[in-house]
Parts: structure tokens; C-alpha cells; sequence
């Protein structure tokens, strides 16, 4: 009977280590653009506001929608993240949220845009509870 002869364990180690960097990539880009469309609306405010139509009573009314369903969606996440893993459970976050910022160029109404900013704000949160277990599984502390 023949051996396989093992692979070096440095040669393990360094692989590992770049795919754990990689990671680490990976969420630093989608955390970016998960602060980043949560910061927008602020900057494209007055331009949306002539284009769409709202008053600032309504823009306050998408702002909550965007926080009602990003502290609701809290409440759950880090229970769909554990139910169904980081890889997967990150991914449908990712999804919703990318769904959701797709809608908000659909809009036209002030509900139409409040729909697509709960949606959003469904989605993004996921991102901390996902981003946290996976740091926790690809840098674990006894490393």
C-alpha cells in the first residue's frame, strides 16, 4: 500500500493564512458598502427630495423606516446566522440588502422609497452579527 506523503505544515499554515486575509477582505468591502448605503440618503437627500417629491416630515418617515426594521431585524439575525451558518446567513443579508438598494431606483412615491429603506435596513442587519461570528471562526483566539 502507497503513502501520500503529507504537505508540508508551513505550506498549510501560509495557505490558510492568505485564504483568512481574504476573508478579511471580504468583509471590510461588504462592511463598507453597508455604511456607505446606510450614509448616502443624507448626502442625496435634497437632490431626492425635488425628484421624488418629499417634504421633510415624509423624509423623516423613511429615515424610521430604515431604523424600525434595522433594530427589528437585530432582534433576529444573529439567530438566522447561527441557524444556518455564516457562509449562507451572511449571504441572504447580502442578498436582501442588494435586492433592497436595486428597489430604491424603482421609487418613485415616498412609500415605494420607505419599502426599499426597510428592506435595506432589514438586510444590513445582518452584517454585524455575520462579520462578528465569522472573524470569531476564521481568527479563532487560540491562533
Amino acid at each position: 500500500m502507497s503513502e501520500v506523503p503529507a504537505a508540508a505544515p508551513g505550506a498549510a499554515t501560509a495557505r490558510l493564512g492568505r485564504v483568512r486575509w481574504r476573508v478579511c477582505a471580504l468583509l471590510l468591502a461588504a462592511t463598507t458598502i453597508n455604511y456607505v448605503d446606510r450614509q448616502v440618503l443624507g448626502v442625496l437627500a435634497p437632490f431626492l427630495q425635488t425628484q421624488i417629491g418629499w417634504n421633510e416630515i415624509q423624509y423623516g418617515y423613511i429615515v424610521t423606516a430604515f431604523q424600525a426594521a434595522y433594530a427589528l431585524g437585530l432582534l433576529c439575525s444573529g439567530a438566522v446566522i447561527d441557524r444556518f451558518g455564516t457562509r449562507l446567513g451572511y449571504a441572504l443579508a447580502i442578498g436582501l440588502w442588494s435586492l433592497a438598494a436595486m428597489g430604491h431606483a424603482l421609487a418613485t412615491s415616498v412609500v415605494g422609497f420607505a419599502i426599499a429603506r426597510f428592506f435595506l435596513g432589514l438586510g444590513e442587519s445582518g452584517n454585524f452579527p455575520a462579520a462578528l461570528k465569522t472573524v470569531a471562526e476564521w481568527f479563532p483566539r487560540r491562533e
